[in-house]
């Protein structure tokens, strides 16, 4: 009976825009179990709880309500003709229409904009297999709500998502105009998301590859409903590329800046002979080679205040030196709603000045006053008022002879702290006279901390374990050091050694590192 209603309604349907789904196990979800987002799987049943929400967790409802994992059966019934696949598919798919009505949902995730969007191809693709009154109906009313100007996203991720869902509906309906209007919608919103130089005004890395390949997506999409691509919507795309590159570690995973999991690997893009990347919307990316492992590697933040998927990580700096993680930001722990993951959007949680007893200004934005690159010495200088009182950052970065170098300084009648967090992989085995001695099996390396203008050392280091995120609901801990306060103060970072020579003679700082002197002056 279920299947004779199913089947026997049969409106005139354009192409199927191609969508891809999270892999899942078929035989899993045909047996009433989804596991999303890496989270212990969930008995559903066959009658399916649509309020559920087991872990209290945001990403776990939404993908309920995305219904991805309905068009992984789809594809499942695709590759193998298995028609048990199909029919659970559809099964599920009314159950859902039927119990979250727009203005009786069964859960708030129903009809939130994300989750309409990520369902809207996989209504689709069921739609190339399955003709039904119920379904074309809510294609239709998934079509309204995606056009509608008052529920888009524009220049997010999220809006890109709308538009490839509009564009798929328009094309499948024979929408002319929805499809139009979604490729005009994501070309503006690609023009004000991607700069002229491909970095994404989102503030997190991860979300550059992400945008890259939804454009794909989305370019592919345009083609199969017969309208042309915009020129600059191939272009921004482009662009991405070498914002990705350029934020991506020798190790190969994406350097954890913003929204981005310390284990996030993009895409390999081609990339741009420079080692040196400068984004004006707030990052400086470095290395001594390319497609070299042991390559060094920075990062450092400025310019428009948080905003998106950032972090209250102004000023704050990364290295990655001798196949070894040295500092790392606290990352991506989760979009929940909980204290842990708010700390590590919070200046603490990044290698950042902090500016003894006075009150963060969230959302202040930093400023890059100078750079100066050449093949083995880089330097740059930032400053902001993000506490009140002006505070000024330089930084030195010396490839071959390898070093890390920082200058921080505030205002007469304020004093600094610095912070900075350690790879997880590393040990503190030592902290005397302004230096601390870290190890890794049997390597080693230097953070030393001098006071400024006398070049003497900086005593009084404090060691703490602090909790960081390694991926997504993922955490280690990992050594902490908190400088003592001061109002001018310097901190090399040497790898290879736990005991580089420093000298400080007439207004000149030399460090001899292993692979030679290097001039921080």
């Amino acid at each position: 009976m279920f299947r004779h209603a199913l089947f026997r309604h049969r409106p005139p349907q354009g192409p199927v825009i191609p969508a891809r789904f999270p892999r899942i196990e078929p035989e899993e979800v045909m047996a009433g179990r989804v596991s999303f987002v890496g989270l212990p799987a969930v008995e559903l049943g066959r009658d399916i709880d649509w309020a559920l929400d087991p872990h209290r967790n945001r990403s776990w409802a939404l993908n309920l309500h995305a219904l991805r994992w309905m068009g992984g059966l789809v594809a499942a019934f695709e590759r193998s003709g298995d028609r048990g696949y199909l029919d659970r598919a559809a099964e599920i798919t009314a159950d859902w229409v039927r119990k979250n009505p727009r203005r009786a949902a069964a859960s708030p995730w129903a009809w939130a904009e994300h989750p309409i969007a990520l369902r809207a191809p996989a209504l689709v693709r069921l739609s190339a297999h399955v003709s039904a009154g119920w379904l074309s109906a809510t294609l239709a009313e998934h079509g309204r709500i995606l056009a509608d100007p008052a529920r888009y996203r524009n220049g997010h991720n999220h809006g890109l998502d709308q538009d490839i869902a509009l564009l798929a509906i328009g094309g499948r309906l024979r929408r002319r105009a929805w499809a139009e209007l979604a490729v005009r919608r994501m070309t503006a919103s690609a023009t004000a998301a991607i700069d002229a130089q491909g970095a994404l005004h989102e503030q997190a890395p991860k979300y550059g590859g992400y945008v890259h390949a939804r454009l794909g997506v989305a370019l592919e999409a345009i083609e199969r409903c017969g309208l042309a691509a915009p020129a600059v919507l191939v272009e921004r795309r482009r662009l991405l590329e070498n914002y990705v590159s350029h934020a991506t570690q020798p190790n190969g995973r994406l350097v954890p800046i913003g929204d981005t999991p310390a284990d996030a690997v993009p895409r390999g893009f081609r990339h741009e002979p420079a080692t040196v990347g400068v984004f004006q919307a707030g990052y400086v990316f470095g290395r001594t080679a390319w497609d070299d492992p042991r390559s060094a590697y920075y990062s450092i933040r400025f310019g428009p205040g948080r905003a998106m998927h950032g972090h209250e990580d102004h000023l704050g700096v990364t290295y990655h030196a001798q196949g070894r993680d040295l500092l790392v930001e606290a990352g991506f722990h989760s979009y929940e709603a909980t204290p842990y993951p708010a700390w590590t959007r919070s200046p603490e949680a990044h290698n950042v000045p902090v500016v003894e007893g006075a009150a963060f200004r969230p959302g202040t934005a930093t400023r890059l006053a100078h750079v100066s690159v050449t093949p083995h010495r880089q330097e740059y200088r930032l400053s902001d008022e993000a506490y009140g009182v002006e505070r000024r950052r330089r930084v030195v970065v010396g490839h071959g002879a390898e070093v890390l170098a920082v200058f921080d300084e505030v205002p007469p009648g304020s004093r600094v702290r610095t912070i900075w967090h350690l790879g997880p992989s590393l040990r503190v085995t030592e902290v005397r006279d302004g230096r601390v001695v870290l190890a890794c099996g049997e390597w080693r390396a230097a953070l030393v901390q001098l006071a400024l203008p006398s070049g003497t050392p900086l005593t009084g280091q404090t060691v703490t374990d602090e909790v960081i995120a390694t991926g997504y609901l993922k955490t280690t801990t990992t050594p902490t050091v908190l400088s003592p306060p001061a109002e001018s103060m310097l901190t090399i970072l040497v790898p290879g050694t736990p005991n580089p020579e420093i000298s400080t003679h007439n207004g000149k700082i030399i460090v001899c590192t292993p692979g030679g002197p290097v001039d921080l002056t």
